[in-house]
Protein backbone atom coordinates (compact mmCIF):
# COMPACT_ATOMS: atom_id res chain seq x y z
CA UNK A 1 0.00 0.00 0.00
CA UNK A 2 1.03 3.84 -0.46
CA UNK A 3 1.97 5.62 2.47
CA UNK A 4 -0.85 7.38 3.93
CA UNK A 5 -0.18 11.55 4.40
CA UNK A 6 2.67 11.44 1.71
CA UNK A 7 2.22 13.35 -1.03
CA UNK A 8 -1.11 15.06 -3.29
CA UNK A 9 -0.96 18.29 -2.03
CA UNK A 10 1.05 21.70 -3.76
CA UNK A 11 3.67 24.14 -1.56
CA UNK A 12 1.15 26.72 -2.22
CA UNK A 13 -2.18 25.21 -0.36
CA UNK A 14 0.18 23.74 2.58
CA UNK A 15 1.96 27.26 3.04
CA UNK A 16 -1.39 28.87 3.25
CA UNK A 17 -2.49 26.72 6.49
CA UNK A 18 0.27 27.71 8.68
CA UNK A 19 -0.66 31.08 11.04
CA UNK A 20 1.59 32.28 13.80
CA UNK A 21 1.66 29.97 16.73
CA UNK A 22 4.20 31.99 18.76
CA UNK A 23 2.16 34.82 20.29
CA UNK A 24 2.01 33.12 23.91
CA UNK A 25 4.75 32.06 23.85
CA UNK A 26 6.39 33.28 27.55
CA UNK A 27 9.93 33.75 27.77
CA UNK A 28 11.42 33.24 30.87
CA UNK A 29 11.60 35.66 33.33
CA UNK A 30 13.66 37.93 35.78
CA UNK A 31 12.95 35.85 38.56
CA UNK A 32 13.86 32.40 36.98
CA UNK A 33 17.24 33.87 35.88
CA UNK A 34 17.87 34.54 39.78
CA UNK A 35 16.89 31.42 40.63
CA UNK A 36 19.54 30.00 38.85
CA UNK A 37 22.48 32.10 39.67
CA UNK A 38 21.42 30.74 43.54
CA UNK A 39 21.22 27.56 42.25
CA UNK A 40 24.36 27.64 40.44
CA UNK A 41 25.82 29.42 44.23
CA UNK A 42 24.92 26.74 45.90
CA UNK A 43 26.32 23.85 43.79
CA UNK A 44 29.62 26.17 44.08
CA UNK A 45 29.43 25.44 47.65
CA UNK A 46 28.74 21.41 46.86
CA UNK A 47 31.32 21.09 44.63
CA UNK A 48 33.94 23.39 46.23
CA UNK A 49 34.24 26.27 43.55
CA UNK A 50 35.26 29.82 44.12
CA UNK A 51 33.32 30.96 41.31
CA UNK A 52 32.33 29.84 37.68
CA UNK A 53 33.04 31.87 34.66
CA UNK A 54 30.06 31.61 32.32
CA UNK A 55 31.10 32.58 28.73
CA UNK A 56 29.04 34.38 25.96
CA UNK A 57 26.72 31.98 23.98
CA UNK A 58 24.16 30.47 25.64
CA UNK A 59 25.71 29.55 28.83
CA UNK A 60 25.80 33.50 29.44
CA UNK A 61 22.64 33.41 28.38
CA UNK A 62 21.11 30.74 30.34
CA UNK A 63 22.48 32.54 33.79
CA UNK A 64 21.90 36.18 33.05
CA UNK A 65 19.42 36.23 30.08
CA UNK A 66 22.38 38.35 28.38
CA UNK A 67 22.28 36.98 24.50
CA UNK A 68 25.63 37.53 23.00
CA UNK A 69 27.43 36.00 20.26
CA UNK A 70 31.43 34.83 21.36
CA UNK A 71 34.26 36.33 19.64
CA UNK A 72 37.96 36.59 20.22
CA UNK A 73 37.03 38.94 22.58
CA UNK A 74 36.57 37.38 26.41
CA UNK A 75 32.68 38.57 27.03
CA UNK A 76 31.15 36.94 29.93
CA UNK A 77 30.35 36.49 33.25
CA UNK A 78 31.83 35.57 36.90
CA UNK A 79 29.78 34.08 39.14
CA UNK A 80 30.00 33.79 42.81
CA UNK A 81 28.44 31.10 45.84
CA UNK A 82 26.96 34.34 47.07
CA UNK A 83 25.12 34.16 43.80
CA UNK A 84 26.73 37.86 42.67
CA UNK A 85 27.46 38.50 38.79
CA UNK A 86 30.22 40.41 37.44
CA UNK A 87 30.73 40.78 33.76
CA UNK A 88 33.69 41.41 31.95
CA UNK A 89 33.51 43.51 28.31
CA UNK A 90 35.67 45.28 26.25
CA UNK A 91 35.28 49.12 27.15
CA UNK A 92 33.26 49.86 23.96
CA UNK A 93 30.84 47.41 24.16
CA UNK A 94 29.94 48.23 27.47
CA UNK A 95 26.86 50.28 26.72
CA UNK A 96 25.59 47.62 24.11
CA UNK A 97 26.21 44.80 27.10
CA UNK A 98 24.04 46.54 29.41
CA UNK A 99 21.49 46.84 26.64
CA UNK A 100 20.83 43.46 26.42
CA UNK A 101 20.85 42.48 30.58
CA UNK A 102 18.27 40.71 31.94
CA UNK A 103 19.98 39.81 34.95
CA UNK A 104 21.73 43.05 36.13
CA UNK A 105 25.55 43.29 37.56
CA UNK A 106 28.55 45.73 37.81
CA UNK A 107 30.30 45.57 34.41
CA UNK A 108 34.92 45.41 34.50
CA UNK A 109 36.08 46.85 31.25
CA UNK A 110 39.08 46.71 29.72
CA UNK A 111 40.79 49.07 26.60
CA UNK A 112 41.88 47.25 23.66
CA UNK A 113 45.47 47.62 25.02
CA UNK A 114 44.89 46.45 28.16
CA UNK A 115 44.87 42.50 29.09
CA UNK A 116 41.85 41.32 30.21
CA UNK A 117 42.72 38.01 31.62
CA UNK A 118 44.91 40.12 34.15
CA UNK A 119 41.37 42.27 34.84
CA UNK A 120 39.72 39.13 34.95
CA UNK A 121 42.51 38.15 38.43
CA UNK A 122 41.54 41.57 40.03
CA UNK A 123 37.47 40.36 40.18
CA UNK A 124 38.50 37.77 41.37
CA UNK A 125 40.87 39.96 43.89
CA UNK A 126 38.28 42.23 44.73
CA UNK A 127 35.87 39.42 45.94
CA UNK A 128 38.81 38.69 48.51
CA UNK A 129 40.46 35.69 46.46
CA UNK A 130 43.76 35.33 45.91
CA UNK A 131 43.59 31.94 45.08
CA UNK A 132 41.01 29.02 44.50
CA UNK A 133 39.36 26.69 42.19
CA UNK A 134 37.39 28.77 39.15
CA UNK A 135 35.13 26.52 36.79
CA UNK A 136 35.53 27.96 33.53
CA UNK A 137 32.62 27.55 30.69
CA UNK A 138 33.30 24.27 28.46
CA UNK A 139 32.48 26.35 25.47
CA UNK A 140 35.06 29.00 25.97
CA UNK A 141 37.73 28.72 24.08
CA UNK A 142 41.37 27.24 24.86
CA UNK A 143 43.30 30.19 23.66
CA UNK A 144 41.49 32.02 26.80
CA UNK A 145 41.72 29.72 29.07
CA UNK A 146 45.51 29.11 28.27
CA UNK A 147 45.47 32.82 29.12
CA UNK A 148 43.86 32.93 32.38
CA UNK A 149 45.68 30.56 33.71
CA UNK A 150 49.11 32.51 32.56
CA UNK A 151 47.41 35.65 34.15
CA UNK A 152 46.44 33.99 37.41
CA UNK A 153 48.93 31.24 38.09
CA UNK A 154 47.74 31.07 41.83
CA UNK A 155 43.78 29.96 40.74
CA UNK A 156 43.25 26.36 39.30
CA UNK A 157 41.26 26.76 36.72
CA UNK A 158 39.12 23.70 35.61
CA UNK A 159 35.77 22.39 34.33
CA UNK A 160 32.63 24.37 35.52
CA UNK A 161 30.60 20.97 34.02
CA UNK A 162 29.47 19.97 37.48
CA UNK A 163 28.03 23.75 38.30
CA UNK A 164 26.98 24.69 34.47
CA UNK A 165 25.67 21.33 33.33
CA UNK A 166 24.36 20.53 36.24
CA UNK A 167 22.42 23.92 36.12
CA UNK A 168 21.23 23.54 32.15
CA UNK A 169 20.58 20.49 32.00
CA UNK A 170 17.53 20.09 34.56
CA UNK A 171 14.95 22.23 32.88
CA UNK A 172 11.81 24.82 34.63
CA UNK A 173 8.64 23.87 33.88
CA UNK A 174 8.29 27.50 31.45
CA UNK A 175 11.73 25.89 29.83
CA UNK A 176 9.43 22.68 28.60
CA UNK A 177 6.92 24.62 27.50
CA UNK A 178 8.97 26.44 25.28
CA UNK A 179 10.63 23.36 23.74
CA UNK A 180 7.24 21.43 23.97
CA UNK A 181 5.66 24.59 21.65
CA UNK A 182 9.24 24.70 19.40
CA UNK A 183 8.49 20.86 19.08
CA UNK A 184 4.06 21.01 18.05
CA UNK A 185 5.30 23.75 15.63
CA UNK A 186 7.96 21.90 13.83
CA UNK A 187 5.82 18.81 13.69
CA UNK A 188 3.43 20.13 11.69
CA UNK A 189 5.61 21.89 9.57
CA UNK A 190 7.10 18.21 8.70
CA UNK A 191 3.35 16.81 8.26
CA UNK A 192 3.03 19.61 5.63
CA UNK A 193 6.04 18.57 3.66
CA UNK A 194 5.13 15.30 4.07
CA UNK A 195 2.08 16.30 1.73
CA UNK A 196 4.28 18.49 -1.00
CA UNK A 197 6.59 15.16 -1.79
CA UNK A 198 6.25 14.41 -5.81
CA UNK A 199 8.69 12.41 -7.93
CA UNK A 200 11.42 14.65 -9.20
CA UNK A 201 11.77 17.10 -6.22
CA UNK A 202 14.82 18.33 -4.81
CA UNK A 203 15.99 18.28 -1.53
CA UNK A 204 16.21 22.43 -1.90
CA UNK A 205 12.49 22.51 -2.57
CA UNK A 206 11.97 21.12 0.05
CA UNK A 207 14.36 22.77 2.66
CA UNK A 208 13.34 26.20 1.41
CA UNK A 209 9.18 25.03 2.23
CA UNK A 210 9.79 23.95 5.60
CA UNK A 211 11.86 27.49 6.34
CA UNK A 212 8.75 29.51 5.02
CA UNK A 213 6.55 26.83 7.08
CA UNK A 214 8.32 27.97 10.01
CA UNK A 215 8.45 31.45 9.72
CA UNK A 216 4.22 31.39 8.92
CA UNK A 217 4.13 29.79 12.22
CA UNK A 218 5.64 33.03 13.85
CA UNK A 219 9.44 31.79 14.17
CA UNK A 220 10.81 34.66 12.09
CA UNK A 221 14.44 32.92 12.28
CA UNK A 222 12.63 29.97 10.55
CA UNK A 223 15.06 26.82 10.41
CA UNK A 224 17.36 26.06 12.96
CA UNK A 225 18.72 23.65 10.89
CA UNK A 226 17.26 21.32 7.62
CA UNK A 227 18.53 18.03 5.97
CA UNK A 228 16.05 16.44 3.46
CA UNK A 229 17.81 13.17 1.90
CA UNK A 230 15.89 10.86 -0.18
CA UNK A 231 16.99 7.37 -1.42
CA UNK A 232 20.09 5.83 -0.52
CA UNK A 233 21.21 9.03 0.57
CA UNK A 234 19.22 8.63 3.51
CA UNK A 235 21.54 6.38 4.89
CA UNK A 236 23.74 8.82 5.74
CA UNK A 237 23.27 10.21 8.95
CA UNK A 238 23.69 13.99 8.11
CA UNK A 239 23.71 14.02 4.38
CA UNK A 240 25.89 13.91 1.40
CA UNK A 241 27.61 16.68 -0.96
CA UNK A 242 24.90 16.47 -3.89
CA UNK A 243 21.81 15.02 -2.54
CA UNK A 244 19.72 12.97 -5.05
CA UNK A 245 16.47 14.37 -5.89
CA UNK A 246 13.19 12.33 -4.67
CA UNK A 247 12.24 9.08 -6.87
CA UNK A 248 8.38 6.71 -6.67
CA UNK A 249 9.03 4.49 -3.79
CA UNK A 250 11.81 5.98 -2.43
CA UNK A 251 12.74 6.62 1.27
CA UNK A 252 12.23 10.26 2.30
CA UNK A 253 14.40 11.49 5.60
CA UNK A 254 13.54 15.45 6.68
CA UNK A 255 15.89 16.62 10.58
CA UNK A 256 14.27 19.84 10.89
CA UNK A 257 14.21 22.47 13.73
CA UNK A 258 13.41 25.87 14.95
CA UNK A 259 14.66 28.09 17.93
CA UNK A 260 11.83 29.73 20.16
CA UNK A 261 12.94 32.04 22.53
CA UNK A 262 16.60 30.46 22.23
CA UNK A 263 14.66 27.00 22.89
CA UNK A 264 15.46 24.26 19.80
CA UNK A 265 13.02 21.89 18.52
CA UNK A 266 14.77 19.11 17.05
CA UNK A 267 12.57 16.22 14.83
CA UNK A 268 12.87 13.81 12.35
CA UNK A 269 10.67 11.66 10.27
CA UNK A 270 11.33 9.06 7.68
CA UNK A 271 8.87 7.45 5.38
CA UNK A 272 8.17 5.89 2.03
CA UNK A 273 6.77 8.07 -0.92
CA UNK A 274 4.86 5.23 -2.60
CA UNK A 275 4.56 1.66 -2.20
CA UNK A 276 6.28 0.37 0.88
CA UNK A 277 8.53 -3.05 0.04
CA UNK A 278 8.29 -5.16 2.67
CA UNK A 279 12.34 -4.98 3.45
CA UNK A 280 11.40 -0.50 4.78
CA UNK A 281 8.67 -1.75 6.34
CA UNK A 282 10.90 -4.44 8.29
CA UNK A 283 13.25 -2.10 9.18
CA UNK A 284 10.79 1.11 9.73
CA UNK A 285 9.14 -1.42 12.43
CA UNK A 286 12.68 -2.33 13.68
CA UNK A 287 13.61 1.71 14.31
CA UNK A 288 10.02 2.00 15.85
CA UNK A 289 10.34 -0.60 18.37
CA UNK A 290 14.13 0.92 19.27
CA UNK A 291 12.41 4.39 20.46
CA UNK A 292 10.14 2.19 22.79
CA UNK A 293 12.34 0.57 23.80
CA UNK A 294 14.71 3.18 25.18
CA UNK A 295 11.47 4.94 26.53
CA UNK A 296 10.70 2.16 27.98
CA UNK A 297 14.42 1.74 29.55
CA UNK A 298 14.22 5.94 31.10
CA UNK A 299 13.84 4.93 35.04
CA UNK A 300 14.27 7.82 37.23
CA UNK A 301 17.80 6.89 38.87
CA UNK A 302 18.74 4.89 35.96
CA UNK A 303 22.42 6.01 34.31
CA UNK A 304 21.58 7.74 30.79
CA UNK A 305 23.70 5.20 28.76
CA UNK A 306 22.13 2.67 29.60
CA UNK A 307 19.13 3.42 27.77
CA UNK A 308 21.87 3.13 24.65
CA UNK A 309 22.76 -0.30 26.14
CA UNK A 310 18.79 -1.50 25.91
CA UNK A 311 18.95 -0.46 22.33
CA UNK A 312 21.73 -2.19 21.10
CA UNK A 313 20.93 -5.08 23.00
CA UNK A 314 17.38 -4.95 20.82
CA UNK A 315 18.91 -4.32 17.49
CA UNK A 316 21.48 -6.69 17.74
CA UNK A 317 18.26 -9.19 18.57
CA UNK A 318 17.07 -8.35 15.17
CA UNK A 319 20.30 -9.27 12.83
CA UNK A 320 21.92 -5.76 13.63
CA UNK A 321 24.88 -4.54 14.36
CA UNK A 322 26.47 -5.59 17.22
CA UNK A 323 27.48 -2.14 18.95
CA UNK A 324 28.21 0.58 16.33
CA UNK A 325 28.28 -2.04 13.29
CA UNK A 326 26.46 -1.04 9.90
CA UNK A 327 23.86 -2.67 9.12
CA UNK A 328 22.92 -1.06 12.49
CA UNK A 329 23.01 2.13 15.00
CA UNK A 330 26.04 3.91 13.46
CA UNK A 331 25.82 7.27 17.02
CA UNK A 332 24.52 7.34 19.84
CA UNK A 333 20.78 6.96 20.83
CA UNK A 334 20.52 10.38 21.56
CA UNK A 335 21.11 14.09 23.51
CA UNK A 336 20.37 16.04 25.76
CA UNK A 337 18.59 19.71 24.37
CA UNK A 338 17.90 22.90 25.15
CA UNK A 339 19.35 26.16 24.58
CA UNK A 340 21.82 24.04 22.47
CA UNK A 341 20.97 21.55 20.06
CA UNK A 342 23.21 18.80 21.85
CA UNK A 343 23.49 19.27 25.55
CA UNK A 344 25.11 17.04 28.07
CA UNK A 345 24.19 14.50 29.56
CA UNK A 346 23.72 11.94 26.12
CA UNK A 347 22.33 8.66 25.83
CA UNK A 348 25.36 6.99 24.97
CA UNK A 349 26.74 4.00 26.87
CA UNK A 350 29.65 5.67 28.67
CA UNK A 351 27.83 8.52 29.96
CA UNK A 352 26.40 7.44 33.54
CA UNK A 353 24.63 10.54 34.68
CA UNK A 354 21.95 9.29 36.28
CA UNK A 355 18.33 9.90 34.99
CA UNK A 356 16.14 12.31 36.92
CA UNK A 357 13.31 14.96 36.41
CA UNK A 358 13.71 18.03 34.56
CA UNK A 359 16.23 16.54 31.83
CA UNK A 360 15.34 16.60 27.98
CA UNK A 361 16.38 13.85 25.35
CA UNK A 362 16.16 13.00 21.69
CA UNK A 363 15.27 9.55 21.02
CA UNK A 364 16.64 8.82 17.63
CA UNK A 365 18.54 5.18 17.33
CA UNK A 366 18.79 5.47 13.57
CA UNK A 367 19.22 2.28 11.52
CA UNK A 368 21.58 2.76 8.38
CA UNK A 369 21.23 0.54 5.93
CA UNK A 370 24.48 0.72 3.59
CA UNK A 371 23.45 0.94 0.11
CA UNK A 372 19.97 0.84 0.36
CA UNK A 373 18.54 3.87 3.07
CA UNK A 374 18.56 4.50 6.38
CA UNK A 375 15.64 5.30 8.86
CA UNK A 376 15.79 7.69 11.65
CA UNK A 377 13.13 8.49 13.92
CA UNK A 378 13.16 11.11 16.54
CA UNK A 379 10.71 12.76 18.99
CA UNK A 380 12.30 13.77 22.18
CA UNK A 381 11.48 12.95 25.79
CA UNK A 382 11.65 15.02 29.58
CA UNK A 383 11.76 13.12 32.28
CA UNK A 384 9.01 13.35 35.68
CA UNK A 385 9.10 12.09 38.97
CA UNK A 386 6.62 9.60 37.04
CA UNK A 387 9.43 8.63 34.59
CA UNK A 388 9.84 10.07 30.68
CA UNK A 389 7.04 11.72 28.90
CA UNK A 390 6.57 12.61 25.35
CA UNK A 391 7.26 16.28 24.07
CA UNK A 392 5.72 14.75 20.26
CA UNK A 393 3.81 11.78 19.93
CA UNK A 394 5.88 9.20 17.88
CA UNK A 395 4.93 8.10 13.86
CA UNK A 396 1.81 5.98 14.36
CA UNK A 397 3.24 3.29 11.63
CA UNK A 398 4.96 2.87 8.21
CA UNK A 399 2.13 3.30 7.01
CA UNK A 400 0.53 5.93 8.49
CA UNK A 401 3.00 7.68 9.82
CA UNK A 402 2.01 10.89 11.31
CA UNK A 403 -1.37 9.13 12.16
Amino acid sequence: MRTIGVGGSTVEIELSKFKNRTLGAKAIGLSEYKERAARAGALMAQEGFDAIYVHAGTSLYYFTGTPWHPSERIVGALIFPNGALEFISPQFEEGTLKGFMTLEGPVNCWEEHEDPYALFGTILSNYGLSEGKVGLDEQIPFFMSELLSAANPKFDFVSGKPVITGCRSIKSADEIALIKLAMDITLDVHKAAAKIMRPGISSQEVVDFIEEAHIRSGVASGNYFCIVLFGVDTSFPHGVKAPQNLVENGMVLVDTGCQLNGYISDLTRAYVYGEISERQRQIWNIERQAQQVAFDAAKTGKPCGDLDVEVRKYLESQGLGPEYKLPGLPHRTGHGIGLDIHESPNLVGNDRTPLVPGQCFSVEPMICMPGEFGIRLEDHIYMTEDGPKWFTEPCKSVEDPFG
